[in-house]
């Protein structure tokens, strides 16, 4: 349980240094709690909660969940409920607005975009294009805090019946 309640405290560490140090906050503080000689589990939980690495342990699941639900909550940011709304529809018209694109949401509190694309107009190099274009008009048009991961899901189905 002290893996899971120090994690818990420190999970967030790096974002006191990620306007000074390259990358997400969730790596940085894994290597603050690895130099102030955190454990392994402890460090792994700090890296994974936003995915940066694939939570391996059950102490990893618990902090991934539980900064989800927390960082889920309107006006977490000090933003009004409408804000917060606003932001989250704003996100998923710089996605909808690209050719191909069927459906996107803005989750994890819009740190995270996921469109599903139409595998007939969109293959798998034009997936990858298509995520690198929406992070750059996101870049460019919208003002958000820390990072913001796009995710292009594209799936192909082949059904048959046996009769």
């Amino acid at each position: 349980m002290n893996v899971a309640k120090t994690a818990a405290l420190l999970h967030d560490i790096g974002k006191a240094v990620d306007h000074e140090v390259e990358g997400p906050h969730a790596l940085i503080g894994a290597e603050i709690a690895k130099r102030l000689g955190r454990s392994p589990k402890i460090v792994h939980a700090i890296a994974s909660h936003h995915n940066e690495e694939e939570p391996e342990t059950v102490e990893a699941w618990i902090i991934q969940a539980a900064d989800a639900l927390s960082g889920g909550r309107p006006g977490v940011r000090r933003d009004s409920v409408q804000n917060y709304i606003k932001r989250l529809e704003a996100l998923e018209s710089v996605a909808n607005s690209f050719e191909g694109v069927e459906r996107s949401f803005a989750i994890q509190a819009g740190r995270e975009v996921r469109m599903l694309v139409k595998p007939e107009s969109v293959d798998d190099l034009g997936a990858m294009r298509l995520a690198r274009d929406v992070a750059k008009r996101i870049e460019e048009s919208l003002e958000y805090p820390g990072q913001i991961k796009v995710t292009v899901v594209r799936e192909t189905r082949a059904v048959e019946y046996a009769k």
